[in-house]
Protein backbone atom coordinates (compact mmCIF):
# COMPACT_ATOMS: atom_id res chain seq x y z
CA UNK A 1 0.00 0.00 0.00
CA UNK A 2 1.54 3.26 -1.10
CA UNK A 3 1.66 6.28 1.11
CA UNK A 4 3.04 9.79 1.26
CA UNK A 5 4.59 11.37 4.33
CA UNK A 6 5.22 15.09 4.71
CA UNK A 7 7.72 16.68 7.05
CA UNK A 8 9.39 20.02 7.62
CA UNK A 9 6.54 22.18 8.82
CA UNK A 10 6.86 24.51 11.77
CA UNK A 11 6.52 28.05 13.03
CA UNK A 12 8.52 30.93 11.60
CA UNK A 13 8.37 34.69 11.53
CA UNK A 14 7.36 36.57 8.42
CA UNK A 15 10.21 36.70 5.96
CA UNK A 16 11.57 33.36 7.08
CA UNK A 17 11.95 30.10 5.19
CA UNK A 18 10.90 26.49 5.53
CA UNK A 19 11.52 23.42 3.43
CA UNK A 20 8.82 20.78 3.25
CA UNK A 21 9.52 17.20 2.17
CA UNK A 22 7.15 14.65 0.73
CA UNK A 23 8.43 11.08 0.71
CA UNK A 24 6.73 8.16 -0.97
CA UNK A 25 6.80 4.57 0.21
CA UNK A 26 5.30 1.55 -1.47
CA UNK A 27 5.47 3.19 -4.89
CA UNK A 28 7.74 5.53 -6.81
CA UNK A 29 6.99 9.07 -7.88
CA UNK A 30 8.33 8.62 -11.40
CA UNK A 31 6.34 10.18 -14.24
CA UNK A 32 3.53 11.46 -12.04
CA UNK A 33 2.20 14.86 -11.15
CA UNK A 34 3.02 15.52 -7.50
CA UNK A 35 1.38 18.49 -5.92
CA UNK A 36 1.57 20.55 -2.78
CA UNK A 37 -1.75 21.83 -1.48
CA UNK A 38 -2.65 23.91 1.53
CA UNK A 39 -5.75 24.55 3.55
CA UNK A 40 -6.17 27.33 6.07
CA UNK A 41 -8.96 27.28 8.68
CA UNK A 42 -12.25 28.29 7.11
CA UNK A 43 -10.83 28.27 3.60
CA UNK A 44 -10.94 25.84 0.71
CA UNK A 45 -7.96 23.69 -0.10
CA UNK A 46 -5.85 25.18 -2.87
CA UNK A 47 -3.10 23.89 -5.07
CA UNK A 48 0.16 25.70 -4.39
CA UNK A 49 2.81 24.09 -6.59
CA UNK A 50 2.91 21.00 -8.75
CA UNK A 51 5.75 19.17 -10.45
CA UNK A 52 5.61 16.56 -13.17
CA UNK A 53 8.40 14.19 -12.18
CA UNK A 54 8.76 12.87 -15.72
CA UNK A 55 10.36 16.05 -17.03
CA UNK A 56 10.58 18.32 -13.99
CA UNK A 57 8.08 20.86 -15.31
CA UNK A 58 6.45 22.96 -12.60
CA UNK A 59 3.46 25.20 -12.07
CA UNK A 60 2.73 27.63 -9.23
CA UNK A 61 -0.26 29.52 -7.98
CA UNK A 62 0.23 33.26 -8.45
CA UNK A 63 0.42 34.01 -4.72
CA UNK A 64 3.63 31.98 -4.29
CA UNK A 65 5.43 32.64 -7.57
CA UNK A 66 8.94 33.90 -6.95
CA UNK A 67 8.87 32.72 -3.32
CA UNK A 68 8.27 28.96 -3.41
CA UNK A 69 10.23 26.35 -5.34
CA UNK A 70 9.07 22.79 -5.90
CA UNK A 71 11.69 20.21 -6.80
CA UNK A 72 12.30 16.49 -6.81
CA UNK A 73 15.02 14.56 -5.11
CA UNK A 74 17.73 12.69 -6.99
CA UNK A 75 16.06 9.34 -6.37
CA UNK A 76 12.75 10.85 -7.49
CA UNK A 77 10.95 9.41 -4.49
CA UNK A 78 10.91 12.69 -2.63
CA UNK A 79 9.48 16.04 -3.61
CA UNK A 80 10.40 19.23 -1.81
CA UNK A 81 8.77 22.61 -1.38
CA UNK A 82 11.22 25.36 -0.51
CA UNK A 83 9.26 28.27 0.90
CA UNK A 84 11.00 31.63 1.15
CA UNK A 85 9.84 35.09 2.16
CA UNK A 86 6.98 33.55 4.07
CA UNK A 87 3.95 35.68 4.88
CA UNK A 88 1.29 35.27 7.56
CA UNK A 89 -1.19 34.42 4.80
CA UNK A 90 0.90 31.33 4.02
CA UNK A 91 -0.21 29.85 7.35
CA UNK A 92 -2.02 26.59 6.63
CA UNK A 93 -1.85 22.83 6.77
CA UNK A 94 0.24 21.72 3.81
CA UNK A 95 -0.39 18.42 2.05
CA UNK A 96 1.38 16.61 -0.73
CA UNK A 97 -0.48 14.43 -3.16
CA UNK A 98 0.26 12.27 -6.19
CA UNK A 99 -1.77 11.86 -9.37
CA UNK A 100 -0.75 8.43 -10.70
CA UNK A 101 -2.71 8.69 -13.95
CA UNK A 102 0.40 9.91 -15.75
CA UNK A 103 -1.27 13.15 -16.80
CA UNK A 104 0.66 16.40 -16.83
CA UNK A 105 0.09 18.87 -14.04
CA UNK A 106 -2.56 21.56 -14.10
CA UNK A 107 -4.53 23.42 -11.45
CA UNK A 108 -8.06 22.14 -11.24
CA UNK A 109 -9.95 19.53 -9.28
CA UNK A 110 -7.84 17.70 -6.74
CA UNK A 111 -10.00 14.59 -7.10
CA UNK A 112 -7.56 13.07 -9.56
CA UNK A 113 -4.86 12.89 -6.85
CA UNK A 114 -5.13 9.33 -5.52
CA UNK A 115 -2.50 9.51 -2.80
CA UNK A 116 -2.38 12.09 -0.01
CA UNK A 117 -0.12 12.65 2.94
CA UNK A 118 -1.32 13.44 6.44
CA UNK A 119 -0.28 17.07 6.26
CA UNK A 120 2.25 19.27 8.02
CA UNK A 121 1.40 22.56 9.70
CA UNK A 122 3.06 25.79 8.66
CA UNK A 123 2.51 28.85 10.85
CA UNK A 124 3.91 32.25 9.93
CA UNK A 125 3.74 35.01 12.51
CA UNK A 126 3.94 38.72 11.77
Amino acid sequence: QGQLVESGGGSVQAGGSLRLSCSASGFTLSNYCVGWFRQAPGKEREGVAHIYTGDGSTIYVDSVKGRFIISQGYAKNTVYLQMNSLKPEDTAMYYCAADISGAFCYFGSSARFAYWGQGTQVTVSS
